[in-house]
């Protein structure tokens, strides 16, 4: 079982296929996406997808490379959030990549737009989805000033270097992988790759865009999630089935919202020791290390 954790199947590349989509990732062992919102003008549509399928669940939030839509206030994105099938708040977070001035003095409402989803985010307890693009060093200071650990969430699609995962991860977020890592010019990326700890690791389409090898050229779809997954899997020497297992139940525990598939016991390469889902669930379920004696 696979789980895509970022897509947009609200977008016009699936209107005329949604059907053959949605069998394509039963297909391929994908039990669930999660369509992200990025508008609140289309958040109806994210959200119909989700109502309307068992498979789909969806976030609510306005993505920070849209400037000229309708911002948000806590408010509405609190009372957005409000729904059974709405996991998370965003995609949020900062994206300088476009500017062509001074980001300190012309992207202020980007900031402001991310402080509002991370105020939402701990207001009701649901994990962000974060993007930054040319913006680290202020992705990672506007969420320790907003205490975005408090709410929890993903860096998708990620792209950055070990110093920025480590400062996520530090902060109580994970970090989401997408086709990028299986390109020929990721070496860096898949440097990365090699390091996170297994506990906090999730995988994306980030569709229709992005498509991993050996889909590149295609439409990006959630089926292709499968190959994101095989090829961690190869990289970080893990079973298919194992790395399914463990994002899957990664997955569930940071969208709680979710009961745990299983109680999952797997190994921390960093620390040799294992590790077990800390959801709410599994967390009143008995250590079944302790007290154990000589074998």
């Amino acid at each position: 079982m696979y789980i895509d954790s970022h897509c947009h199947l609200d977008f016009p590349d699936f209107k005329a296929r949604f059907d053959q989509v949605l069998a394509n990732m039963a297909a391929n062992q994908v039990d669930l996406a999660l369509c992200i919102s990025v508008t609140l003008e289309d958040f109806p549509n994210v959200l119909t997808l989700a109502e309307q399928h068992d498979q789909l669940f969806a976030t609510v939030g306005v993505h920070p490379d849209y400037p000229d839509c309708r911002e948000p206030s806590v408010a509405e994105l609190v009372a957005l959030s409000d729904h059974p099938k709405i996991l998370g708040i965003g995609e949020t977070g900062l994206d300088y990549f476009r500017v062509q001035g001074d980001p300190a003095t012309e992207l202020e409402w980007q900031r402001e737009r991310f402080r509002v989803h991370i105020r939402a985010a701990r207001q009701v307890r649901k994990p962000l989805i974060v993007h930054t693009r040319a913006a680290r060093d202020d992705t990672l200071r506007l969420m320790r000033e907003e205490g975005a650990g408090e709410a929890g969430g993903v860096l998708h699609c990620f792209t950055e270097d070990w110093e920025t995962a480590r400062a996520a991860l530090d902060q109580g977020f994970y970090i989401s992988f997408s086709g990028i890592v299986t390109f020929k010019n990721a070496e860096s990326l898949r440097e990365v790759a090699r390091r996170m700890p297994l506990d906090r690791l999730l995988i994306e389409t980030d569709s229709p865009y992005l498509a991993p090898v050996p889909k590149r050229g295609k439409t990006n779809e959630p089926a292709f999630v499968r190959h994101v997954g095989e090829f961690l899997a190869d990289l970080r020497g893990l079973s298919h089935d194992r790395l399914a297992e463990i994002t899957t139940n990664n997955f569930y525990k940071l969208f709680s919202g979710l009961p745990p598939v299983s109680n999952l016991e797997y190994e921390d390469e960093k620390h040799d020791r294992p590790l077990r889902c800390q959801c709410q669930h599994c967390r009143g379920l008995p250590d079944p290390g302790a007290g154990a004696g000589p074998g």
